[in-house]
């Protein structure tokens, strides 16, 4: 395996999914001031044009924006082909977009259930394979996936979303294995990071009830503190030591070792803290 030099972001271009909003605006004005080359790509064209603006202001190199809806299924053979025309090649993808979705593996529909994972794993995949041409083409390039705390636990009421989440774990580690010495590969499990992604969460079937339905609400909710600007930071200072993972926030490193040390328990030692505090 080859070593590979720290990854200095000036001038490099940087594809960024879910741009508009949360950990993806974070990390794309966080790059525009390190003076990259943004590729920013998002369903939402208002959010998408607001942030283009604002990384534009604070020094980005340049910036092109992509209106796309990952759900639709789409190859993205065009986008990177549009990428490439742009901007010459891609240095760095990250595959941030991604979606919530609550109910019990019974409640949840067949429907819902593959347009999370359209979502938060297809397209990891599709945007990965589109762009990985032109990601062999630049020494020392590099490719982001972020997972999440439920790509390391999951939680009753959280099937659909831990599914697709231990997916991008996979994936990126078989990736990265793949690609060593030649593409970098970082995937992020993020704990508790403050978005609207459980805000906004879509739910499956009737309104959840139920102790375990509450006991997996009461858990997310105490987890969102960390501001997206400070996982951002982090996120970028793995990208630039080339960590191969990165977990964000101390309750997720907790529930990490917990679920290695008592695997097949961890969730009822989960359970009855939650229960214990009420």
């Amino acid at each position: 395996m080859t070593t590979m030099e720290r990854f200095a972001f000036a001038g490099r271009t940087c594809v960024i999914t879910g741009a508009a909003s949360g950990i993806g605006a974070a990390l794309t004005l966080d790059l525009a001031r390190r003076r990259a080359v943004l590729a920013l790509v998002d369903k939402d064209a208002d959010g998408l044009a607001r942030v283009a603006a604002l990384a534009r202001d604070v020094g980005a190199m340049d910036v092109s924006t992509y209106v796309v809806d990952l759900s639709d299924g789409g190859d993205r053979l065009d986008l990177a082909a549009e990428v490439a025309e742009r901007h010459g090649g891609t240095d760095l993808l990250i595959n941030n977009a991604g979606v919530a979705l609550s109910g019990t593996f019974e409640q949840v529909s067949i429907k819902d259930f593959d347009w999370l994972m359209e979502i938060n794993l297809h397209a990891v995949v599709r945007m990965t394979k589109a762009f990985l041409p032109q990601l062999l083409e630049r020494p020392g390039s590099h490719i982001v996936s972020i997972s999440s705390l439920f790509g390391l636990i999951a939680p009753p009421a959280q099937v659909a979303y831990a599914t697709s989440k231990y997916g991008v774990r996979g994936f990126s580690e078989a990736l990265r294995h793949e690609l060593a010495g030649r593409v970098g590969v970082t995937v992020v499990h993020p704990g508790g990071v403050r978005t609207n992604i459980a805000v906004n969460a879509r739910i499956s079937g009737p309104d959840l009830d139920g102790e375990q339905a509450e006991q997996a609400r009461r858990f997310t909710e105490r987890a969102l503190t960390l501001p997206p600007e400070e996982a951002a930071k982090q996120i970028i200072a793995a990208i630039r030591a080339r960590k191969p993972r990165l977990v964000i926030t101390r309750a997720a490193k907790a529930a990490d070792l917990l679920a290695r040390v008592v695997p097949g328990r961890y969730w009822d030692v989960i359970a009855r803290g939650l229960r214990d505090r009420l």
